[in-house]
């Protein structure tokens, strides 16, 4: 009689089985299209919208030509200084937000935490309408709010101006968005042990001094994953920008990121006549940039913070 574990174990077929659904809608609606994407923007079409194989050609032209490039590149730097508002506003507050949250001391917590969360549940396109009302010169409330409380002499036309433009919108967006960067450092914070911070106060450390010694290194891969959620979502930004201001992205493009210049791209727009495989050579790099970033935080970053908790 063979012993027990001798026994050719079966291949676990209902694995397969309740994988094959999801794996398939995955696959069909991901893992294609981004193929497909980076297939097609190897190709070129001649007059007649015949597709022949042309290399790197399309990518040559959106970083060499000067036709391309300036657009490229002015979209690029754009979407970079979008970035880093969202960093150095949005994260922080959402920071500062969450600590003031999680202490036990502030009453109503519950009601200001889903009352800053609520904006993020809205629709973009209403939320870009209602502040460009807000915003308005001729009709919003925003100048005779600021003459009221003595501040009327910095009321400008923020959304016409190519200076102050894509600051105004990345504003906005972090005024949407701050929620979610509290939410998650607030799930972190509350999964500090209250052990740690009682042994804290026993000690004598100050409210501040608790926060920086001991749940801030705690909570420091979240705040790391919340960087690289900024990141992509940033760089994959599109819907505030043409709801405010189409897909020009004006004035003058000053508020063109990378999202509007493959919509127009793509789709052409007014005298622009669309492209599909120059759009999907945008598409393909709007990925490669994502992608470095991603690597850069997982193979530097994300190795430092667990060497730092080590």
């Amino acid at each position: 009689m063979s012993h027990p574990s001798s026994i050719q174990r079966r291949f676990p077929w209902h694995i397969l089985f309740f994988l094959a659904p999801g794996l398939l809608i995955y696959v069909t609606f991901s893992v294609y299209p981004l193929l497909d994407t980076l297939w097609l923007g190897l190709f070129q079409e001649d007059a007649t919208g015949q597709r022949f194989f042309a290399g790197i050609s399309n990518y040559q032209t959106l970083l060499l030509d000067a036709a391309w490039s300036e657009p490229f590149w002015n979209a690029l730097w754009n979407n970079t200084k979008f970035f880093i508002i969202h960093m150095l506003v949005q994260n922080p507050i959402g920071l500062f937000l969450a600590a003031l949250l999680s202490s036990p001391r502030l009453r109503l917590s519950n009601t200001y935490r889903t009352l800053i969360f609520m904006p993020t549940m809205l629709s973009v396109v209403i939320i870009g309408f209602v502040w460009q009302l807000l915003l308005s010169p001729i009709w919003g409330i925003s100048e005779g709010f600021l003459y009221s409380i003595g501040l009327g002499q910095y009321f400008d036309a923020w959304l016409g101006k190519e200076s102050s433009s894509l600051i105004t919108l990345a504003l906005i967006s972090v005024w949407q968005f701050v929620g979610i960067p509290m939410m998650l450092i607030y799930a972190a914070m509350l999964s500090i042990p209250d052990d740690l911070i009682d042994a804290s106060v026993v000690d004598g450390s100050s409210a501040w001094q608790t926060f920086w010694n001991i749940k801030l290194p705690l909570i420091l891969p979240t705040i790391g994953m919340v960087s690289i959620l900024t990141f992509v979502a940033n760089f994959n930004a599109f819907e505030l920008v043409y709801a405010v201001k189409g897909a020009l992205a004006g004035p003058n493009f000053s508020s063109d990121i990378m999202g509007t210049l493959f919509y127009r791209t793509f789709f052409g727009f007014q005298l622009q006549s669309g492209s599909i495989t120059m759009g999907a050579a945008v598409a393909t790099l709007m990925f490669l940039i994502i992608l470095v970033g991603v690597m850069l935080y997982l193979f530097v970053i994300q190795r430092r913070m667990k060497r730092f908790q080590l």
